[in-house]
Parts: C-alpha cells; sequence; structure tokens
C-alpha cells in the first residue's frame, strides 16, 4: 500500500508555524482593540475563581488582556516561544496550547484569591517556556535541548521574577500552574520512537508482488 499523503518539507513547518502564530497574536491584539471599543465589554470573559457560571471563561480568558500593555508584554515572547514549539508539528503544538490553556484556567478557577478576575495570555507563555525548556531532553534531541537551553538564558530570569507572590498586579498562580502545565506536556505529548520491526516483518515487501 502507497501513502498518499502529502510530506511538507522544512521550509513549510517554517511557513506554517510563523503564520499561525503571527496570526494568533494578531487575534489578542484584535480582541483587545474590540475591547477597548465595547468598553471593556470582554473582561467579563476572565475567570473569577471558584464560581461555578466562570467555567465557561477557563479557555476565552486566555486571548483576553486588560489593555494593550498587557497584551504587548505578552505579544513577543508568545512569538518566539509558540513559533519554536510550532516547529515540532502544528497538531502537537495545538495540543501542548490546549492542554496548557485548559489546565492553567482550571488552576487559576480552584486557587486564585478571591474576588480577582485573571485573563491573559500569560499562563501560556509560562507554560510553553517549560515545554521548551525540558521537551528536549525527554525526547533526547540535540536541537530540542539547545533550544532549552536558549530559551532558558533568554526568559529565564523574567520567568522566576513572574512567579514571586510578593509582585502586585499579577497571577503568580497562574504563571506557576502554567509552567507545570507546559513541563507536564512535555512528558504527556512527548514523540516515542518508533517500534523496530520484527524479523518476520522485515522480510516482507507491502505492495511488491510478491506472495
Amino acid at each position: 500500500m502507497t501513502d498518499t499523503r502529502p510530506t511538507w518539507s522544512r521550509g513549510d513547518r517554517v511557513r506554517a508555524a510563523a503564520l499561525l502564530v503571527a496570526g494568533w497574536v494578531a487575534l489578542l491584539w484584535l480582541l483587545e482593540v474590540a475591547d477597548v471599543a465595547s468598553g471593556h465589554a470582554l473582561d467579563d470573559f476572565g475567570i473569577v475563581p471558584r464560581t461555578p457560571s466562570e467555567l465557561v471563561d477557563v479557555v476565552p480568558a486566555a486571548f483576553i488582556h486588560f489593555g494593550f500593555s498587557h497584551v504587548a508584554a505578552n505579544s513577543v515572547p508568545l512569538l518566539v516561544l509558540g513559533f519554536l514549539a510550532a516547529l515540532g508539528g502544528i497538531r502537537r503544538f495545538l495540543a501542548v496550547c490546549a492542554l496548557i490553556v485548559v489546565a492553567d484556567g482550571l488552576g487559576v478557577w480552584l486557587i486564585s484569591p478571591a474576588d480577582s478576575n485573571t485573563a491573559g495570555a500569560s499562563g501560556l507563555v509560562f507554560g510553553l517556556f517549560g515545554y521548551l525548556l525540558v521537551s528536549g531532553f525527554v525526547e533526547r534531541r540535540p536541537l530540542g535541548i539547545l533550544a532549552g537551553v536558549l530559551v532558558a538564558a533568554v526568559w529565564g530570569g523574567s520567568i522566576l521574577a513572574g512567579l514571586a507572590p510578593t509582585q502586585s498586579g499579577i497571577s503568580w498562580q497562574g504563571h506557576l500552574i502554567g509552567l507545570a502545565a507546559g513541563i507536564a506536556a512535555a512528558f504527556l505529548l512527548r514523540r516515542r520512537p518508533a517500534k523496530p520491526l520484527t524479523p518476520a516483518l522485515q522480510g516482507l515487501s507491502f505492495g511488491s508482488g510478491r506472495p
């Protein structure tokens, strides 16, 4: 049997990763423009903890920000970290992001201070940082390890600062849970090596016309 599925070149993967992440960040900016134009009506999609009706906002909250400075602070790290993560495959990247966003949103709902309203892509940013930091080691990929080291060198200090409970106006809980979710995603969604063929199967040639 012949596999007729299209194959992507390295250039195709780079372009797809760049377009997806750029589109994601552009969406965040468009939503913030709509939020300002509506008198910040979209801020209601933030997560108010331990309120059952707020569970529907677990995912939307990751796309809403409290002002242009807020979305600007998340844009560059999301562009870079998202692009690097998406180079490993679009479907896998979307699965990683889904895991991080859902886990982070649920964690914020559970442990954030009462009467707070949490939104923004920073939980995803911290999650992608954690994912890139360890995925190369988990999968024993030299390029992945190098990417993790470079990411740690560039953003490690900012990540540590964002985990400090003493900072006001940020959700260190969301940052911490996002980071943990990203590390978990590196293990749960890691590439598993293909199983070697048994000696009996190695002699088979499918589609060769042999009996």
